[in-house]
């Protein structure tokens, strides 16, 4: 007799929905909603390599651990060893703040099995975003025509946003050639110019790109100027000069939060016949606030831009709206042509057309549905919020005779020194807070002195909260270990 082909049948129920399938799916669904229940949720450390794997051991094995097996070492250890970016006393780097819905939504997302890249394939999930991004075209003044796509992060936004300035400089350095009768002649090396407190990201999209990036001087406040890239670009040799493609704004640094001089930027740009890019990856939320808005003055001439839900807007990782004001320029750049694509139809608002790759999650549906159940006012206040924990987190600091403000504020994002602290001293504080549980505050490294710095975008941060970690800084905490 012919034995069944068991290992074919196990195979087939990976797939399938069963008994077993629907226990899995009822515990994580509970361990979902236990997460969100969490008020905080614990502040949770990294582990070393040799912990983990003591206490995880093998994960991938031949025959699988199975569903309940497999979420309790990542209930128990895996997640553990993960710092919660959503903890209200998360101040490092820049925090993420999610809301419910859109986390909630986020299991909608995985589990609704959508392609995000074309119109044919997703128009409703593409119709939804489009939705979310034109709140955030209105809200830059930009036209009714501008449009764009949910890219993974500001790295990819930025990148992207530079392989279409480029293309866009070709097609009109070729345009002029074929005017004049003579030979496309296009310039040795193409490069962009940024300012001085730009971001990484920039630097790792030159590489990518092959270009140079050309860094303007900052004035004494860090901004970089209208003026500065004036001097900077005509300051160049003919033919470095001749490569420029694209001026690079930052709207709230990651380092200080500073805005760069955008109509300035922005008029120098167009003079020279620059595009001009916006990276406001987390800063560009607090045009949601009418308190913040006018130091965006300028923002509405923008070529193209970037900010982040997943940083200010509250939605989970990951997700960076990148918005053009003449789409059809980032399309002539980023289409990608096969025979099998040709079904897509170019009439048709394919994401896909305006970044680089093309497969895609519908990456910004959680966002847009967190604004459809919140409505945009909810976002204002939410972002007011953060704005007004900074102003009294300055008077804190500066109601402190132990501690020092590195300058005012201009968005949410506060540096302040502990006159004579060493930089082990900074990192050993940092390590006690994360250790006690009670915060996570790394240190940052400007003009070679390292500082305290924190980032607040979360709501729920409260002044109660930043006090209690500078009165932390009153104690010497000795040496690091």
């Amino acid at each position: 007799m012919r034995l069944p082909d068991v290992g074919w049948m196990k195979r087939r129920a990976v797939h399938r929905y069963d008994d077993q399938t629907a226990e899995l799916a009822s515990a994580v669904i509970a361990y979902a909603q236990e997460r969100l229940r969490l008020d905080p949720a614990p502040l949770d450390a990294p582990l070393s390599p040799a912990e983990l794997a003591a206490r995880a051991g093998e994960t991938v094995t031949p025959d699988g651990l199975g569903g309940a097996e497999a979420l309790r070492v990542f209930d128990e250890v895996l997640a553990r060893a993960c710092i919660s970016t959503d903890h209200p006393r998360y101040l490092s780097f820049i925090p993420a703040a999610p809301t419910r819905a859109a986390v909630l939504f986020d299991l909608v997302v995985g589990a609704s099995s959508i392609y995000g890249g074309s119109w044919l394939e997703g128009a409703g999930a593409v119709y939804a975003e489009n939705q979310a991004l034109r709140w955030l075209a209105d809200l830059a003044g930009l036209p009714s025509s501008a449009g764009g796509v949910f890219v993974p992060g500001g790295t990819v936004g930025n990148l992207s946003a530079l392989v279409a300035a480029r293309h866009t400089a070709r097609a009109r350095c070729s345009a002029r050639a074929e005017a004049a009768d003579g030979p496309s002649v296009p310039p040795a090396r193409w490069s962009f110019v940024c300012g001085e407190e730009a971001h990484s990201s920039l630097a790792e999209a030159a590489r990518v790109m092959d270009v140079d990036v050309v860094v303007a001087p900052s004035g004494d406040g860090g901004r970089f100027t209208g003026a500065a890239l004036a001097a900077t670009v005509d300051g160049l040799a003919a033919d470095r000069r001749a490569g420029v493609f694209a001026v690079v704004a930052t709207a709230g640094s990651t380092q200080f939060g500073l805005v760069d001089d955008l109509r300035g930027l922005a008029e120098a740009a167009g003079e020279r016949g620059l595009w001009l890019h916006v990276d406001g990856a987390y800063g560009l939320a607090a045009i949601a606030a009418p308190s913040a808005r006018a130091r965006f003055d300028g923002l509405e001439l923008a070529d193209s831009l970037i900010v982040d839900p997943h940083k200010w807007l509250f939605a989970p990782f990951d997700a960076c709206a990148l918005i053009y004001r003449e789409p059809a320029l980032a399309r002539a750049a980023h289409t990608q042509q096969a025979g099998y694509l040709d079904v897509l139809g170019s009439g048709d608002w394919n994401p896909s057309d305006f970044a680089v790759g093309l497969s895609r999650r519908a990456r910004g549906l959680p966002f847009w549905f967190s604004l459809a159940v919140h409505g945009t006012r909810a976002y204002t206040e939410a972002v007011e919020s953060a704005l007004r924990t900074t102003s009294v987190c300055v008077d804190q600091i500066r109601a402190r005779p132990w501690l020092e403000l590195v300058g005012a504020p201009e968005l949410s994002v506060v540096v302040f020194r502990r006159p004579g602290w060493t930089p082990a001293q900074y990192h050993a504080w940092s390590d006690r807070l994360l250790r006690d549980g009670l915060a996570f505050v790394t240190p940052t490294v400007h003009d070679g002195e390292t500082l305290a710095r924190f980032a607040i975008v979360s709501p729920r941060t409260t002044p109660n909260d930043t006090a209690l970690i500078l009165d932390t800084m009153l104690a010497d905490p000795g040496p690091a270990t």
